[in-house]
């Protein structure tokens, strides 16, 4: 297996996706001649050309709505957003559309449209562009969601999105493109929706997180092993579906978990997960399940404030040593 970065890692997967179904096309803003904002499309405009690799004006509504319309006419869109605080403006195709149109044609459409979108905070881009809004679309039903955390994940994950017949939201932390992972060079790799990974086995407590947060907790079971703590980590990586199962038989395994998420903690995707631990394995907790997110606060322009505002290894620790 090659060593690439997540970032080449998706644009593995749109290749091998665009020379396997003609059907398939990119579209977004920059996207074609720059390559897309972060780069993930860079090199697709020279071998498709302009017809399955197109830039489009800056309106995310319009973006969103003319691939939820090519989908409905039997093509396979994956929509770009530059960044997911921009999908805000989409909100009604997403939500009202892509998320609602099998159900309300009585099952006779189907909107096979892949939403590519980076997110999270971390790099002093202030407020409105350091949004992590998983938690969003979580909430809409008829919505997938995916938010990878390594590079193999990233391509698998995304092949299998474009495959999909339902309409896929895909987030990529800001923070992971130029993280490198080995990833299966197979055109066939695939990794299936709502099969959670369990990355580090532990006996004392369960970390159940995705995306970036993943390396967090990753950092936090390896100084919790000098305190004799034997942390159990499980990377959900989609959130619908949502594999449960793991992080139940994980939980009663060790008797205590943690969520951990970049979202806000009000109303984040971690506050479902940990109320769905406590419905599942209530019997089986030594302690009520922990939370450690980013603050309920708009993000800080301020290095240190900002830092300060996002969950972290430190954070994951303390909870740990309070529960255990």
């Amino acid at each position: 297996m090659a060593q690439i970065t997540y970032r080449e890692a998706l644009n593995q997967a749109l290749r091998e996706e665009l020379d396997r179904d003609e059907r398939v096309f990119v579209m977004g803003e920059e996207v074609g001649y720059f390559g897309g904002a972060f780069k993930v499309t860079d090199g697709l405009l020279a071998i498709y050309g302009e017809k399955r690799v197109r830039d489009t004006p800056i309106s995310e509504l319009t973006i969103v709505g003319a691939g939820i319309g090519a989908a409905m006419g039997g093509l396979k869109p994956i929509v770009e957003l530059m960044t997911i605080n921009f999908g805000l403006l989409a909100m009604d195709q997403i939500v009202n559309s892509a998320a609602k149109i099998h159900f309300m044609f009585g099952g006779k459409a189907n909107v096979p449209i892949v939403i590519r979108a980076p997110q999270g905070g971390g790099h002093q881009l202030g407020a409105q562009h350091s949004q992590s809004l998983e938690a969003y679309f979580l909430h809409a039903p008829g919505l997938r969601v995916v938010i990878p955390a390594t590079p193999a994940d990233a391509k698998g994950l995304l092949k299998t999105a474009i495959r999909q017949v339902d309409p896929v939201m895909f987030l990529e932390h800001e923070s992971l493109y130029g993280v490198k992972g080995e990833v299966p060079e197979d055109p066939e790799f695939m990794v299936p929706f709502g099969k959670a990974n369990v990355i580090r086995e532990g006996k004392d407590v369960t970390i159940v997180t995705y995306s970036k947060c993943v390396y967090d907790a990753i950092a936090a079971a390896e100084a919790l092993e000098n305190s004799g703590i034997d942390a159990e980590i499980v990377d959900l990586r989609t959130l619908n579906p949502l594999d449960m199962a793991t992080v139940v038989a994980s939980v009663k395994k060790t008797g205590h978990a943690i969520v951990v998420y970049e979202g806000w903690r009000t109303g984040g995707a971690g506050a479902e997960i940990a109320a769905q631990i406590h419905e599942a394995a209530f019997d089986s907790l030594d302690a009520p399940v922990a939370r450690v997110a980013a603050l309920d606060s708009p993000m800080p322009y301020n290095k240190h404030l900002e830092h300060a505002s996002l969950p972290s290894a430190g954070d994951i620790v303390k909870a740990a040593e309070q529960l255990t």
